[in-house]
């Protein structure tokens, strides 16, 4: 399956008993938008809710950070998702968080699985149905993870790399908030990077109508932040769901795909003892 597939193949799919589609839409605190409220309204068929907040540790105050195995196997089979199962993730705005899914899908064993290129925006705009509503409830499933730490970064990790080098970290926000000349969207949040951190907005990988450039153009966007395939890479964000974009470009790319810090800038940036870098 690939990671990335088209809104005609997903037409020609739907329907299929092993294949599970998820709406996977999260706003940001400064976006005056409920995920799942605008799912209710309208969503491709037979697609499901996918909250990230839920898929989550509830048991740290950093924003939908990585679960436990036990607890995404529950919550993924709860879901209707089965180890045979092949995944779909699609978002609202394109391709903003639906990432996060197909991230998280891989973290814990399971490579069936694809983004919707281009999304919900293009699915409409091609004039395919929608529906609104509450789905069908699923049927219950049993999920086997098998958690692939190698791609998962914690602020350890972070640190080690800040101080002694060893990999690249790339940083999907935008410029301003990476820079520090704009504020940081969390109260509490300071602005800048990580020292030695590379910037590559993920709405660079993305062309006008949301779909995700070819495999030549985010080649040379990589290379042109030092990132050939030869050093690992680490990818972080705001809060681990954009970094996602990044990881997928990198797959997309035909380049090792490194690790995701899930913590990110949220949690770098309001730790005191971390350093933080601005460019005037």
């Amino acid at each position: 399956m690939e990671d990335l597939v088209s809104t005609a193949w997903l037409a020609t799919e739907l329907g299929r008993p092993d294949l599970v589609v998820f709406d996977c839409t999260k706003y940001l605190p400064n976006e005056p938008l409920d995920g799942q409220a605008e799912f209710l309204r309208a969503h491709i068929p037979g697609a499901r809710y996918f909250d990230i907040d839920l898929f989550a540790d509830p048991d740290t105050d950093l924003p939908h950070m990585v679960p436990t195995p036990g607890r995404f196997a529950r919550l993924a089979g709860a879901a209707g998702i089965a180890n045979a199962s092949r995944v779909v993730f699609y978002d609202q705005k394109g391709l903003a968080s639906a990432a996060r899914g197909w991230w998280l899908m891989r973290l814990f064993g399971h490579e069936r699985v694809a983004v919707l290129d281009g999304g919900l925006p293009k699915w409409r705009a091609e004039g395919r149905p929608v529906e609104s509503g509450e789905p069908a409830p699923p049927r219950p499933a049993a999920f086997v993870p098998d958690f692939r730490a190698d791609r998962l970064a914690g602020i350890g990790d972070v640190k080690r790399v800040v101080r002694e080098g060893g990999a690249v970290i790339l940083d999907a926000r935008a410029k301003g908030r990476f820079d520090g000349t704009a504020p940081e969207i969390r109260p509490g949040v300071a602005s800048g990077h990580m020292p030695g951190a590379r910037n590559l907005p993920y709405t660079e990988l993305l062309n006008p109508d949301q779909t995700m450039k070819d495999p030549a153009a985010l080649r040379a966007l990589f290379a042109a932040r030092g990132v050939d395939g030869t050093a690992p890479v680490i990818t972080s964000c705001g809060s681990g769901v954009t970094a996602c974009i990044l990881t997928l470009g990198l797959v997309r790319a035909g380049l090792p795909e490194g690790a995701v810090y899930d913590g990110s800038w949220t949690e770098w940036g309001s730790r005191p003892e971390t350093p933080k870098a601005t460019n005037p």
